[in-house]
């Protein structure tokens, strides 16, 4: 019990400082899906689709895994596109490495890494599609949908994600509709930090207490011995379709308990609930379990690329 104590007044003391910045960042966020315009979507279809889906993926918690799955289902996006803004989608991986203090300086090189391999994964995906003869025909989006949405919020519940017999959400999980502005502005996203920091927490326990048991030397080198198995593990927790994989992801590597390689990799596996959309069309299940088994490979193949240079 008085171990327990102890791990815990640990995990705590090192989380309580991020709930602050963490809410900020999820302000400012729910600002940007809510005044945002983005009208010019049509420019994912575009040859320089691969491109500007890597740097819209990025974006935390704007939900593009989301929309680009609804997008590809209607053919507005090549594959390559769609590709690209998985393997680019970090979920809440941004926002916990800019609210701590140390892990900030991780940002850049994770940005430049999951840009990279989307912009990569997408064109090769495309150039792909089109050496075997696979012709991609993406149709325009219709010009009420350029004139009508435009925020996140508006495309996610007025277009891409209007499914008849289910209620209508948005990406974090809940329908805007109707919602005061001091709820969308306020008690939404302390709601969520608060889920975040809870992830956070549960992490900085479950590691507190293997460090302390096994000793902190005995706990490095033996993370060192697995730096080539750690990938193929994170990327599998990537690949589930919740905001801890992302969570549990980045405050294990941020504590020291896997390699930037390893934590990378998982990232660019975590598409979020984009795969979910994409399973629900049963019809395509060969199609979608390739996507994933690509996605899952790539990643890995990154996770150990990095842990090779790095």
């Amino acid at each position: 019990m008085e171990h327990f104590l102890e791990f815990f007044l640990h995990a705590l003391k090192d989380t309580l400082p991020l709930l602050p910045w963490i809410l900020l960042i999820y302000l400012l966020i729910e600002l940007l899906e809510s005044k945002a315009d983005l009208t010019k979507i049509n420019r994912f279809g575009g040859k320089l689709g691969p491109l500007i889906g890597s740097a819209s993926g990025l974006i935390p918690q704007c939900g593009f895994s989301i929309m680009a799955a609804k997008l590809y289902e209607q053919k507005y996006i090549t594959v390559g596109t769609l590709l690209a803004i998985f393997t680019a989608t970090s979920d809440e991986a941004f926002i916990i490495m800019l609210s701590s203090g140390a892990g900030a300086v991780w940002v850049l090189p994770m940005l430049a890494v999951k840009i990279a391999v989307g912009v990569c994964v997408g064109y090769t995906a495309d150039f792909i599609m089109k050496g075997i003869g696979h012709r991609q025909v993406c149709v325009e989006i219709p010009s009420a949908y350029e004139s009508e949405p435009k925020t996140t919020h508006e495309i996610f519940i007025r277009q891409y994600l209007d499914d008849k017999d289910v209620e209508v959400k948005c990406a974090c999980g809940r329908s805007h509709a109707g919602d005061s502005a001091w709820k969308k502005y306020l008690v939404f996203p302390l709601w969520h930090a608060i889920k975040v920091c809870g992830f956070i927490f549960l992490v900085n326990f479950v590691l507190t207490a293997i460090i302390h048991s096994v000793g902190e030397e005995v706990f490095a080198a033996f993370m060192h011995r697995n730096r080539f198995v750690q990938p193929f593990i994170t990327c599998a927790v990537g690949l589930i379709p919740n905001c801890a994989s992302s969570v549990v992801l980045t405050e294990t590597f941020l504590c020291g308990g896997i390699t930037f390689g390893s934590c990378a990799a998982g990232l660019c596996a975590n598409a979020g609930m984009g795969f979910v959309v994409l399973l629900k069309n049963t019809r395509k299940w060969k199609r979608n379990l390739i996507l994933v088994g690509v996605s899952y490979a790539v990643a890995v193949c990154v996770g150990l690329l990095l842990n090779c240079m790095i």
